[in-house]
This record gives C-alpha cells, sequence and structure tokens, in this order.
C-alpha cells in the first residue's frame, strides 16, 4: 500500500510531505494506482521547484518507493496550494472503493 503523511504546522499550513510504497494494486509497469500516485508527486515536486521560490528540501530514493519533501520555514501562498491540491486529489482516491485498499493517506502536525 502506498503511503502519503502530509505535515502541516500549528496553523494548518501545509509544510511538506511522504510518500512510501508501491500500492500492490497491480504488477510492476501495470500499476494504475502507482503510476497515478508517482505523476501526481512529481508533477508538485516540480511544480514547487519551478513556480514558487520556497527553499524545498527533497530526498527520493527510486529503489524503496519513498520521496520526502519539506518546505524550509513558513510556505508561500503558491507552495501552500500546491501541496493542498496534492492532497486533494490523493485523498479523492483514497476515498474511491476501487483504490481505498492500496492508498493510504494522513495528515500529522508538526
Amino acid at each position: 500500500m502506498t503511503r502519503v503523511t502530509f505535515y502541516q504546522n500549528r496553523n494548518g499550513q501545509m509544510t511538506g510531505f511522504d510518500a512510501e510504497d508501491h500500492s500492490g494494486y497491480a504488477e510492476a509497469g501495470r500499476d494504475i494506482v502507482c503510476a497515478a500516485v508517482s505523476a501526481l508527486v512529481i508533477h508538485t515536486v516540480n511544480a514547487l521547484d519551478r513556480f514558487t521560490s520556497d527553499q524545498v528540501e527533497e530526498y527520493s530514493d527510486a529503489e524503496n518507493a519513498v520521496i520526502r519533501v519539506r518546505i524550509k520555514g513558513v510556505p508561500s501562498d503558491g507552495a501552500e496550494l500546491l501541496l493542498k491540491a496534492l492532497a486533494s486529489t490523493l485523498s479523492d482516491m483514497q476515498d474511491e472503493k476501487s483504490y481505498r485498499d492500496f492508498i493510504d493517506v494522513n495528515f500529522v502536525e508538526v
């Protein structure tokens, strides 16, 4: 199961996320859940880099299916919008009956 944990500060602003593990929906190369999550996560990371001035700390380990993203300092409105959009879409996937056993989205205050 793919686990995505979003981190929020005390003010409720999103400050980053971790995405871990393969979904197990189907075999490698045919796993639409894993492909969707990967595309959304990579899109968000690229958009944070290209369209915001936030300092973003990124870590990825393809072999172990791990991506970690943290915004240094207070996130800009643009960064928060991108992270909220990612969280909303992944939460919608989790709510979908066909996918709920393959993705787990959580929110943690830091």
